[in-house]
């Protein structure tokens, strides 16, 4: 099954749907039943569900399209059940330049907030009491959908200036707290606080709403996970390519037969392999292939993958740590003047960020 539904895409940036989210529509549609709601309110429901995910794609794609102010693309908008995701190529290091990009998002939510509140107009919903307004927002009208709109999107801001990584505010924090000192220990503390948050949430989740277990998830792993990535790449800098990559590795020629490539994987710690042919890169022979063909009469051109990347060896190795840890095949050959002196991949890059780590403390 595919992880992504491709939707389509927009100023160059992929927009999917991860599988997780029909969860959510099918979550909505079973509440729904249950409480003995007729046709019109399940699909009024699933509209407005759809129609808040589009805000949330508008919401994302203000990171992304100020981002690109700034020379950094950004790849895919992810949608998923507890919000979106852009994959930015990577988050701006200049403490004012994250601060506009995460700004960007929320301020695109406070845009449409506006906008509907002129439309409906919602101040007649608040010169409603409750049982008044309970009434009105029990019919299924457009009037009530953009109602609900209006409040949904004032609530993605509030939620997503929650000082918490990954959100917005988090990193609203982050940027703040780097404009006074190191971008490492403005994360370490921004990320810290996030943490501490995502505990309340686990708590609030286990004695009132599930829901908020999955968020305070998300939240935790995702403050860890970027408190990590910038101590790594903090280990980084100054050093380039040559510095990290395996230069003893063993290469075959197009020609060669797999079994020669199952037995090296059989009597040596390589799984991976680069396939040279008058010192010119061919390909590269993935464990996967390699195993999968393994029973087969079959040469190494006809298992190679011809779709690679090389780096230089005088490459920044900041630079090299995003396409090493965001690709799915992250075994890449490292050139010198087009020819191979070596490769590096995500253990040799793990190994050698230890290793720097023992060497600064």
């Amino acid at each position: 099954m595919k992880a992504n539904l491709n939707l389509g895409t927009v100023f160059g940036i992929k927009i999917k749907v991860h599988w997780t989210f029909f969860f959510l529509i099918a979550w909505i549609v079973f509440s729904e039943l249950k409480r003995g709601s007729t046709t019109n309110s399940i699909l009024f429901n699933i509209a407005l569900i759809f129609a808040v995910f589009a805000c949330v794609v508008l919401h994302e794609l203000g990171h992304a399209l100020t981002a690109k102010r700034f020379g950094i693309s950004t790849t895919k908008i992810t949608l998923l059940p507890i919000g979106g995701l852009a994959s930015l190529e990577r988050i701006p290091e200049s403490p004012k330049e994250e601060l506009l990009v995460t700004l960007a998002g929320p301020l695109v939510n406070i845009i449409i907030a506006l906008i509907i509140y002129f439309i409906v107009p919602v101040n007649e919903f608040m010169h409603l009491n409750f049982t008044e307004t309970f009434e009105v927002l029990m019919s299924l009208t457009f009037k009530n959908f953009l109602f609900f709109l209006f409040i949904v999107n004032i609530g993605l801001v509030v939620f997503n200036i929650i000082p918490a990584f990954p959100m917005d505010g988090g990193r609203i924090l982050r940027a703040i707290l780097a404009m006074k000192m190191n971008r490492v220990k403005a994360t370490q503390i921004a990320s810290s606080i996030g943490q501490f948050i995502a505990v309340i949430f686990l708590l609030l989740g286990l004695l009132y709403n599930p829901f908020l277990v999955l968020i305070a998830l998300f939240i935790f792993l995702g403050a860890y996970g970027e408190n990590q990535i910038v101590q790594h790449l903090a280990l980084l800098k100054g050093h380039n390519v040559e510095d990290a990559m395996i230069i003893n590795m063993t290469t075959f020629s197009p020609e060669d037969s797999i079994d020669l490539v199952v037995n090296k994987i059989i009597s040596s710690t390589e799984a991976n392999f680069i396939v040279l042919k008058d010192y010119e890169i061919k390909g590269i022979l993935y464990h996967k292939n390699i195993i999968d063909n393994s029973n087969k009469n079959v040469l190494v051109k006809d298992v190679m993958d011809t779709d690679f990347k090389t780096v230089k060896h005088t490459d920044d190795l900041k630079e090299i740590y995003n396409i090493v840890f965001t690709k799915e095949k992250s075994f890449i050959p490292v050139v010198n003047k087009e020819k191979l002196v070596g490769v590096i991949d995500a253990t040799n890059l793990n190994e050698y960020i230890l290793l720097q780590a023992k060497l600064s403390y």
